[in-house]
């Protein structure tokens, strides 16, 4: 027990010499460590300050990241809407072009930008409610051309009944002419005294003297308002109205033609020659359709 008293005594020692040796390097290293240990506190409590502001730039950046993606979806929207709108719109205003023609009397140029309209533009717009409702309307707005041009048609008929009586005072000149001509040359020739007038002999020698009754320095009657309604009901697919309507309009200017009663004694036949032109008026004007 000395022995080992003794010993760690002798230990103790040492350490002690060993420490009085080492003691100023020992607090250095102490003094090292708490200034490390300071600056570890102080870099820890930078980089929880950093993460906190990464973590916050984070989520200001996904708030950026939403926010763009809603704006591309809000773009993509309003990009899809305003090219809706401009077909919906240009739908409209050709719709709009038809009754601008219709109004200016353009009637087969407004049926023909019906028809593009029902063929072609409304089919690339289907999906919209205003195809739905100008495809709806296209009925409406053909039998509103077909009336239009009825209408006119309704016009030029009376206009025609008004010249009439003309028309067939020039007709019974120029066929008095005729006549002239063909007694002339029955004079001449006995051989033409058996032929009458119209037949073919007297055609063939009248040819040179050929006369268009509706189309001369003294008349021109226009067909064309006759020609473009023919046309748009067949377009229509409405012959039959047509014909039915057409020849109801004529009967009854045929009625008006007709009086009660016509006197053949009168001094001068004024009476009976004005029903004879008329008659006749009448007859050229629908001998050219």
């Amino acid at each position: 027990m000395q022995s080992l008293s003794k010993f760690a005594s002798d230990r103790e020692a040492d350490i002690e010499r060993i420490c009085n040796t080492n003691h100023q390097e020992f607090v250095t290293s102490v003094n090292q460590l708490l200034r490390i240990r300071k600056g570890t506190v102080t870099l820890t409590s930078e980089i929880l300050d950093l993460n906190q502001s990464i973590q916050a730039s984070t989520e200001k950046l996904a708030e950026q990241k939403k926010a763009l993606v809603e704006s591309r979806s809000h773009r993509q929207n309003i990009d899809e809407t305003s090219r809706a709108l401009q077909d919906c719109l240009a739908v409209l205003r050709l719709a709009n072009q038809v009754h601008d023609l219709l109004a200016k009397k353009s009637h087969y140029a407004a049926l023909r930008a019906l028809d593009e309209l029902q063929t072609v533009h409304l089919r690339g717009v289907t999906q919209y409610k205003i195809a739905d409702m100008i495809q709806r309307s296209v009925p409406a707005t053909q039998r509103a051309i077909a009336e239009a041009v009825m209408s006119d048609l309704n016009t030029w008929l009376y206009r025609i009944r008004e010249m009439s009586q003309y028309l067939g005072e020039i007709a019974l000149y120029h066929t008095d002419l005729r006549k002239a001509r063909q007694k002339e040359r029955a004079a001449k020739i006995p051989y033409l005294r058996q032929f009458k007038l119209n037949s073919a002999i007297e055609l063939v020698s009248d040819e040179h003297n050929e006369f268009d009754f509706l189309q001369n320095d003294d008349l021109q009657v226009d067909f064309t308002p006759l020609f473009e309604c023919l046309h748009i009901h067949q377009s229509l697919g409405q012959m039959d109205k047509f014909r039915v309507e057409y020849a109801s309009t004529r009967r009854r200017q045929k009625e008006l033609l007709l009086p009660a009663s016509i006197t053949l004694v009168d001094e001068d036949g004024a009476s009976l020659h004005t029903f004879l032109e008329e008659i006749a008026g009448l007859l050229l004007s629908n001998a050219r359709p």
